[in-house]
């Protein structure tokens, strides 16, 4: 990997002997990402970012948008957290074995963890939503696997890089530690083998 400029934008390259076709992302943190087959000429790379100029203007505007309007949180009793589309206020409670629960409509945190710092309290809540967006991850897999006829043996949520998923054809699904949306889901589950009883069925239902 290396990063260059053409004009005013910033980019890094990144080459792969399994990549065939060449494409630009803008990642969470406002970085630009150019990934390139493995031997397509340097020359190339400006004609591609030229290309999608616009695109990339457009994306990183979007960006900048979504995070000024980002929440710095403290970790302090009284702030908001949210929980599927609800917020919950926070209270740090001395005595407590479980790092973070919701409970009685409220998030508690063991006092411990907030004293020791933002990154610590940080890691708590998220430690949470992968707990229970798993349980979550896994009856919906189960849903859209009916739905398409096939078998999921296994869901995990792990960190991907780029890729929001990944599967494997010994039934597992693999997803993005970032937000998980049912197209995706059906997206997955499509591509696993077919299970014994019967063929898939292509009908998008969002739940």
């Amino acid at each position: 990997m290396k990063q260059c400029r053409t004009a005013d934008i910033d980019y890094f390259v990144v080459r792969s002997k399994s990549r065939r076709t060449a494409d630009i992302v803008v990642e969470r943190d406002g970085q630009i990402f150019v990934r390139l087959p493995e031997r397509l000429p340097d020359h190339s790379i400006e004609q591609i970012i030229e290309q999608k100029r616009i695109w990339i203007y457009k994306s990183l505007a979007e960006w900048r948008d979504l995070n000024s309007a980002r929440v710095l949180r403290e970790f302090r009793s009284g702030e908001g957290f949210l929980y599927l589309g609800s917020s919950y206020r926070l209270s740090l409670v001395p005595d407590q074995e479980e790092p973070l629960v919701l409970r009685d409509g409220r998030f508690r945190l063991r006092r411990k963890l907030a004293e020791k710092g933002v990154t610590t309290a940080r890691q708590a809540f998220r430690d949470f939503y992968m707990e229970k967006g798993s349980e979550r991850l896994v009856r919906r897999s189960a849903y859209f696997a009916d739905k398409v006829g096939v078998q999921v043996k296994q869901v995990e949520v792990k960190e991907l890089g780029f890729r929001w998923g990944s599967c494997s054809s010994d039934g597992s699904i693999r997803f993005h530690d970032g937000p998980a949306k049912d197209y995706r889901l059906y997206s997955g589950a499509r591509t696993l083998p077919p299970s014994s009883s019967g063929t898939r069925r292509g009908i998008l239902e969002r739940g």
